[in-house]
């Protein structure tokens, strides 16, 4: 596993991480603590150092098993967390006070003295303007109770927006080969004022794993079906907001046209994003020890040739760009 440093500030990452939503069991078919260790063990043993959860996954139960399963390890773990998304505090309650009892409350979920990153979750555009949160973030961080202090935005104006706040780490945005965007609205001016970016949904909600076809159905609790048209949150937090017909379609294009003989779709989405020097981390999710070995050989590969990414540009500016729905 390659390592990265996560800001010019920061602390080095291994390249890919692992997100942990499904951890929370909140939507799908939920994981048990026994299979929650087991993903993290594997994760361990591939070389994976960068663990990336929310107050809000599980309500909680996400930061209480890694805590837990900290306790069982003696690797070095960099975990970062969010706030900004738990009834609390959104979509209007944003102050101090409970901006401070949420970290508390994290720092003691996760069984930790001050947490290592913690970033803004998704919080409404009109709070990162104003910009009293980041001072708040500041006064933390002179506390001690965070380390390191970033966001995660959901649009290219955000992220411009966060980038003018002193003492900033990270973003995490939506990244992969259907949101290209990114490429030259945002990681160029997070790379001038050395800012780290850690890519969440890398694999479009599983849609860039291959492994799906339009006949797929999801169960009635997984964001894959409730918030397929963005009925429940931002609708590019699922499928990378492409109609899930239409990202089919393109996955079989590039399966047919793209994809080299020696990768899989996987190793070819992940390949991708790492390709790019902007990028620390990528933190795709996993719902079994299989996932995450299949996640981290990315680390491993080569660098895909001009022809492929010639060819994922192209796609992308004459096909894909205009299908993608909601704030990007």
């Amino acid at each position: 596993m390659q390592k990265r440093e996560l800001g010019i500030h920061g602390f080095r990452v291994s390249e890919v991480g692992l997100g942990c939503w499904q951890l929370g069991a909140d939507w799908g078919e939920g994981l048990s603590q026994e299979a929650g260790f087991e993903i993290l063990n594997e994760a361990v043993k591939s070389g994976i150092t960068f663990f990336d959860t929310a107050d809000v996954y599980g309500n909680g139960k996400s930061e209480t098993l890694i805590g837990e399963f900290l306790k069982t390890t003696q690797t070095p773990i960099r975990v970062a967390t969010k706030f900004g998304r738990a009834d609390n505090a959104y979509p209007n309650k944003y102050t101090k006070a409970i901006l401070r009892q949420s970290v508390e409350a994290s720092i003691a979920r996760l069984g930790v003295e001050s947490l290592d990153l913690l970033q803004l979750h998704c919080i409404p555009i009109q709070y990162l303007k104003d910009g009293d949160v980041f001072d708040w973030l500041r006064e933390l961080k002179a506390e001690g109770l965070i380390k390191h202090f970033g966001t995660s935005v959901e649009t290219v104006e955000e992220g411009l927006i966060c980038l003018k706040q002193e003492g900033l780490l990270s973003l995490q945005v939506i990244f992969n080969i259907f949101r290209q965007k990114l490429v030259t609205d945002l990681l160029p001016q997070a790379q001038v004022k050395g800012v780290g970016i850690i890519v969440r949904l890398p694999l479009a909600s599983g849609l860039l794993s291959g492994k799906f076809t339009k006949d797929t159905v999801f169960p009635e609790n997984d964001h894959r079906n409730y918030n397929k048209n963005g009925e429940a949150f931002n609708v590019g937090e699922t499928f990378a907001g492409l109609p899930f017909q239409k990202g089919i379609e393109f996955v079989e294009t590039i399966k047919k046209d793209i994809l080299p003989s020696h990768l899989s779709m996987v190793q070819l989405a992940l390949r991708w994003l790492l390709d790019h020097e902007a990028v620390s981390t990528i933190i795709p999710g996993a719902s079994s020890p299989k996932h995450v070995i299949s996640n981290a050989e990315a680390s491993t590969l080569e660098a895909l040739s001009q022809e492929v990414q010639e060819a994922l540009i192209d796609l992308y500016k004459t096909q894909i760009h205009q299908e993608i729905r909601g704030g990007y």
